[in-house]
């Protein structure tokens, strides 16, 4: 059974979960915030999707401006620090949450003291579903093969490798290939892509040659950054591969387009 917080059930009968969106889940694919809501809700959460929301300021902390990175740390944790539970379906987000906004605001010890319990509270998805609540739901059958993307920030700070997998494994049938260089970056790495375009697509290269020695026929992964650079270059390959989010798996939201594709037939 999942472990469950004793905070939170002594506060409510239900604990109250806010969803960090993240930028890209927001403007680029809106389902997969959809999904992670369907997901805590089949595992017993009240979730609340706060309307004032914005950027988690990792762009401008990689860029080093920290002026602003500090003022969107601020105005996430004055936002979100009300809740039992914030739960992002993003390593990278949580990552910049958990590892980051103390560092930023540790020379202001009233700030640095709310940064702290916040990042406490927080977890990426899979993580959460995982560790503290565990969707009650009958995980339907997902017929195409499957090969998971460790994300970097969700690897390396967070620790999130088996968690997706556990997950997955619930799936009815799933077959689920491992890469050999699963753990390798995709290329993506935020700016990265954009500063040093030549050198990150050939890492993306690398990275869409080991999936295809799976001969998995869908890329699943926890961060829409790296999904969206694999879908990309796969696209421009001619390589007939779905990529996805984890969250559309386990949620049974697969209806939509993949990653990078049109609508479907007959769909919106």
């Amino acid at each position: 059974m999942a472990k469950k917080s004793q905070t939170a059930e002594t506060k409510h009968a239900k604990p109250h979960v806010a969803v960090f969106a993240t930028c890209l889940v927001d403007l680029q694919r809106p389902g997969i915030g959809f999904a992670a809501v369907k997901l805590l809700e089949a595992a017993g959460c009240r979730v609340s999707v706060p309307e004032n929301q914005t950027c988690c300021g990792q762009p401008a902390y990689n860029s080093g401006d920290k002026t602003t990175a500090v003022d969107l740390a601020k105005q996430m944790i004055a936002e979100f620090e009300q809740y039992d539970y914030v739960v992002v379906p993003s390593g990278s987000c949580g990552g910049m949450v958990k590892h980051h906004y103390p560092k930023l605001l540790a020379d202001n010890p009233h700030w640095f003291e709310r940064a702290t319990a916040l990042e406490n509270k927080t977890f990426e998805l899979t993580q959460f579903l995982c560790e503290k609540y565990e969707p009650d739901i009958a995980f339907k059958k997902y017929s195409k093969s499957v090969t998971y993307h460790d994300s970097c920030a969700g690897l390396r700070e967070l620790g999130i490798k088996q968690q997706p997998r556990q997950l997955l494994n619930k799936i009815n049938k799933i077959n689920l290939i491992e890469g050999e260089e699963a753990e390798t970056c995709c290329g993506f790495g935020g700016l990265f892509c954009v500063k040093y375009p030549e050198i990150s697509t050939k890492m993306t290269d690398a990275k869409i040659d080991d999936i295809v020695k799976t001969g998995a026929e869908t890329v699943i992964g926890g961060d829409l950054g790296c999904l969206m650079t694999i879908a990309g270059r796969l696209k421009r390959r001619g390589l007939d591969i779905e990529v996805r989010h984890i969250a559309e798996l386990l949620a049974d939201m697969t209806d939509q387009a993949a990653i990078a594709e049109g609508p479907k037939a007959g769909g919106g």
